[in-house]
């Protein structure tokens, strides 16, 4: 098994334990974007999938997000499992999912969801606190007895990865630390001080 099929290996058995546990959200992840100012930014998001070409969740591409993410193409994920003391930190390059994959994952989305993708205009000003229910109320009339179809600026990323870190707890604070890094086209394995 080559260098990346492990990391692969080991993140896909790591996520599976985090999904045994009674935790309200293992799939919930930090993602860090840097906008075309270089001004950063960190919020929760959701992972809808992963596989050796990367980790994919969905979003409004007209939000902040999906701005910075259009702009420098980078981001970086962390995702913490506290009773595993397990983190994974991912950084890489960033693209769009394929139309398919986003048609697909939007007709896994329960009805609720899909209007309300269109009801939010993610990141922008809301004239007043009631303003997204009426938004919500009206895409509910427009789409009702037929199917929601996917807004044309909702999509997803993948982030394909080029460093993924494994930080291991360990008492005193004398913490494990791997991290897999592509160097010149090949993935390299490194001991990192905690």
């Amino acid at each position: 098994m080559d260098v990346y099929a492990q990391v692969v290996e080991r993140f896909r058995k790591l996520y599976a334990e985090a999904q045994q546990l009674d935790i309200p959200e293992p799939s919930a992840v930090s993602l860090a974007t840097v906008d075309a100012d270089g001004r950063p930014s960190v919020r929760t998001v959701l992972l809808k999938g992963f596989d050796e070409r990367g980790f994919v969740f969905y979003t409004n591409k007209q939000s902040r997000k999906g701005r910075a993410l259009k702009a420098t193409h980078k981001a970086a994920l962390c995702f913490h499992w506290q009773p595993l003391m397990q983190q994974v930190l991912v950084e890489g390059e960033v693209e769009d999912v394929t139309e398919a994959e986003a048609d697909a994952y939007w007709a896994s989305r329960i009805r609720l969801s899909q209007i309300g993708a269109w009801a939010s205009e993610q990141s922008g000003l809301m004239p007043d606190k009631d303003a997204l229910q009426r938004r919500f109320r009206d895409f509910e009339k427009q789409f009702e007895g037929k199917p929601v179809p996917r807004p044309p600026h909702w999509s997803g990323f993948r982030i394909k990865p080029d460093s993924v870190e494994f930080w291991s707890s360990r008492p005193g604070r004398l913490h494990e630390r791997e991290r897999y890094k592509l160097m010149d086209g090949k993935w390299t394995h490194q001991w990192l001080y905690p």
